[in-house]
């Protein structure tokens, strides 16, 4: 008989899937269970039946792993599904998730773990969208609409968390409801914090009501952009910098990286150089450098900076692509800069370089461009990827095209969260 909503069952968990869940099985039919770990029996609520998969919330635990830990009051706030469980068992279990994305949607087994390097668990995140409402800026709980306290999850640093929530209130009391939400950056040292405010529907706001709401949050500068028109209203200094030496840790001496609050930036202040330094690492040797999806050239700018006198960046996204050309200017004629989507760039690159690096979003490669990919034949494809499945699917896709995969690594950017970046190294 197939599970219904509102039954609580006993259930042996089994092992984790990708998002956050845990797999168990009642009478063959698989269950998705939050709140529990691998090897614990649990008596669990079903929120939501299909035919041959159920949702489930754990409810009771029967048989504890050693691995239960307190976690946060509300682990739907800022998706701290793992926040349960005992830091270094996080780590293993993204290891198995991105092993088994590798072995179900690549067809790719492998027998080892995967090495996952550790975060600190609080303050990490220096870049976050909040929702605004009614002066009061927060997280959405997972799958919901409903505002809960970003504060609570220790994601944020508390001056960030802070500064968010003046901001909101201040424009609030000036303008209601113009703020639909704030997208916060600030940089390594949390010395330079700057906002981007996302206007609702018909929300207005000018640059004096944005500077006086940014004296009173304390922040460099506060951006936003008209519904209308699309023009940009800024305040102050509405961007962040951190020197290349910090984000390569040491490796250079001069230079540095800045960004406006609206751009895509990597959010974890402790692996930043990290992941940096290991992107650097993989490209090794001479030739040019292809960096798709490059951002704000948090990879192209310090390879350039490290020696390598062909870096050909390119980025589609307006802000993004705008600090790129910025930050690209101190490494001129290393860096050239596309601002451009990839596959329209693409479209017309004949020459292979001598590495491809790509950083997609979640979606992974269209399949566009892992089809140009794989006829351009560079002899080295770094991937960096924040969502396994869609790594293991363009894996795939390369693997077929006469790559090999060289290595595998991981990186916790979002401890007591599902998610975890990848970098895989394809040659052929």
């Amino acid at each position: 008989m197939s599970l219904c909503e509102g039954q609580q069952v006993e259930l042996a968990i089994e092992k984790p899937a990708s998002g956050g869940r845990m797999i168990a099985r009642h009478l063959g039919q698989v269950v998705l269970v939050r709140g529990a770990i691998p090897g614990e029996r649990v008596k669990a609520w079903i929120e939501r039946a299909e035919k041959r998969l159920a949702y489930a919330v754990t409810r009771e635990i029967v048989d504890a792993s050693p691995d239960r830990r307190s976690g946060i009051e509300d682990p739907l706030c800022g998706g701290a599904l793992y926040s349960h469980i005992r830091y270094e068992r996080q780590l293993a279990i993204k290891s198995d998730v991105v092993r088994d994305a590798f072995a179900r949607l690549g067809r790719y087994p492998i027998d080892e773990p995967i090495a996952v390097a550790a975060s600190p668990e609080e303050g990490y995140r220096m870049r976050a969208r909040l929702h605004v409402r009614g002066g009061r800026a927060g997280f959405y709980r997972e799958n919901t609409h409903q505002l809960c306290d970003a504060a609570a999850t220790k994601q944020l640093r508390d001056d960030t968390s802070t500064a968010v929530q003046t901001l909101a209130a201040a424009l609030h009391r000036q303008q209601p409801d113009a703020a639909a939400s704030i997208a916060v950056t600030e940089n390594l040292a949390a010395d330079e914090r700057a906002a981007h405010v996302e206007l609702s529907p018909g929300g207005t706001v000018d640059v004096t009501l944005l500077e006086q709401a940014a004296g009173e949050a304390g922040l460099r500068g506060v951006s936003a952009r008209e519904h209308a028109t699309g023009r940009l209203i800024a305040a102050g200094a509405p961007d962040v910098s951190d020197p290349l030496r910090d984000v390569t840790a040491g490796r250079c001496e001069d230079g540095a990286i800045r960004r406006h609050a609206e751009s895509f930036f990597q959010g974890n202040r402790f692996l930043l150089a990290a992941l940096v330094r290991a992107v650097a690492d993989a490209v090794g040797g001479d030739g040019e450098i292809l960096d798709l999806y490059a951002g704000v050239g948090l990879f192209s700018i310090p390879l350039a900076a490290l020696g390598h006198l062909e870096v050909t960046a390119v980025e589609g996204d307006r802000a993004g692509g705008a600090d790129l050309r910025e930050n690209a200017r101190a490494q001129e004629p290393r860096v050239k800069v596309h601002v451009a989507a990839v596959e329209e760039y693409l479209a017309s690159r004949k020459r292979p370089p001598a590495t491809i690096i790509v950083d997609p979003p979640r979606t992974g490669l269209s399949k566009e461009v892992a089809d140009r990919l794989v006829r351009l034949q560079a002899p080295r494809i770094v991937y960096v990827s924040c969502d396994p499945p869609t790594l293991a699917r363009d894996a795939r896709r390369l693997l077929d095209g006469g790559y090999r995969l060289s290595a595998l690594r991981a990186f916790d950017l979002f401890p007591n969260t599902p998610h975890v970046e990848s970098l895989a190294i394809f040659d052929r």
